[in-house]
């Protein structure tokens, strides 16, 4: 593969030609909900559902082209392209290397490009990646804990515990300098272990750590098995952020912390639960089409596909305007709460029980109250230390 005209970014957290589109991110699901596990907790694989027709979910060479060359037509200051499931990497390396072929055929000259990779692991070889460290992916690994934790919930088809094969993933990404972090879902089984799982992804060398609270409702509003209640996800927090704050600040980064700061310091909410409005991005699945969250893949929310519509016509749908200002409908208890500008109410999954009331106040609210008021006043004093060392290096570079 020849020299490229666009810079691929190593790591980033996040057709139609129009200067004025609003900046947006691609989550991109080519095997559809097709995984190699089956999880006990895993939101995405009942979306299969969605495509009934066939059981072998992949993104054709014409979608994916499609879905290459429209969105790098747009003006972004950087394209991330977030590639998860299901289990991406059932697509196999060739498909991966197409899509670097196509990054290249349609980015202009001077575009920046992110990709990032969501995966299990269980699945990596040496060939992808030294692929994915070749072009800079930024990888995620699910790991629940150690393996009596982990085997509790990610299981392969068969009822087999996936720990080993995680690590085995991890050790072939380390080996070959691939950047990657790990996503541990926060959930019944774990949620109690908040210390034990903390020491052990950094004992195995993982330092870049992020933790998503399992909550999933039924139909009628009631919580699965799985789920956790608000007062422990402020719990667990707590204990991560108390084993955190001791020795390592400067040595492990977690995702929400890093978030936090972020927006201390710069004014910026770069997770999209932080914002206000949920429009910073699309879920595509594997046939082109496109919904607004892949929380919320549902047929009355489907906004279009690639292959028909353009981007500016899925950015400019009443259905979308109307979800993503669902966001600032919280409860009118909000508006009172000093954490408002952090939380933004939280992620509509946690309030939308039935999809239909946004003002329903998060299943989370509680748990995020404990952390932010246990957490808070250090938050401010670590932002208040780097804007005080981004000061001193700037008055150097003057004097210089």
């Amino acid at each position: 593969m020849g020299p490229s005209k666009i810079t691929i970014l190593q790591r980033s957290h996040s057709v139609w030609e129009d200067r004025t589109i609003k900046p947006f991110s691609l989550l991109i699901k080519p095997a559809s909900a097709d995984c190699n596990l089956r999880c006990s907790y895993c939101f995405y694989l009942p979306k299969a559902d969605l495509y009934p027709e066939i059981k072998v979910h992949r993104m054709s060479y014409h979608i994916l082209e499609r879905l290459i060359s429209s969105y790098m037509a747009t003006d972004q200051a950087q394209y991330v392209f977030a590639w998860q499931g299901g289990e991406p990497t059932l697509m196999g390396v060739d498909f991966f290397n197409k899509v670097i072929e196509l990054q290249q055929k349609y980015g202009r000259s001077g575009s920046v490009v992110a990709n990032g990779l969501q995966t299990n692991a269980t699945l990596i070889t040496d060939e992808q990646a030294e692929l994915l460290s070749r072009y800079k992916f930024l990888v995620g690994v699910s790991l629940d804990g150690p393996e009596d934790i982990h085997n509790k919930n990610r299981v392969t088809a068969r009822g087999k515990g996936s720990h080993l094969d995680v690590l085995r993933g991890i050790e072939c990404l380390k080996k070959n300098r691939v950047q990657f972090n790990t996503l541990t879902l926060v959930n019944a089984d774990n949620v109690t272990c908040g210390s034990t799982v903390y020491q052990y992804l950094c004992d195995n060398g993982c330092f870049f750590q992020q933790y998503i609270p399992c909550v999933d409702f039924d139909g009628s509003g009631k919580p699965s098995p799985y789920s956790i209640t608000g007062k422990q996800w402020g719990e667990f927090l707590c204990e991560i952020f108390d084993e955190w704050c001791i020795n390592d600040i400067y040595r492990i980064s977690i995702r929400l912390f890093d978030s936090i700061l972020e927006y201390l310091v710069n004014g910026v909410s770069n997770v999209c639960s932080m914002m206000k409005n949920c429009n910073s991005y699309f879920l595509v699945e594997y046939n082109g089409d496109i919904y607004p969250c892949d929380f919320f893949a549902e047929p009355i929310l489907k906004l279009g596909n690639i292959a028909k519509n353009s981007w500016e016509s899925f950015q400019t749908s009443v259905r979308y305007l109307e979800f993503g200002e669902k966001k600032s409908k919280w409860n009118e208890v909000c508006d009172r709460c000093p954490y408002l500008e952090l939380c933004a109410g939280d992620c509509p999954k946690h309030r939308l029980y039935d999809l239909t009331n946004p003002r329903s106040r998060s299943w989370l609210c509680e748990g995020w109250e404990t952390f932010y008021s246990h957490t808070l006043s250090h938050f401010r004093q670590l932002a208040e230390i780097v804007q005080r060392k981004r000061q001193r290096e700037t008055i150097i570079r003057q004097k210089i």
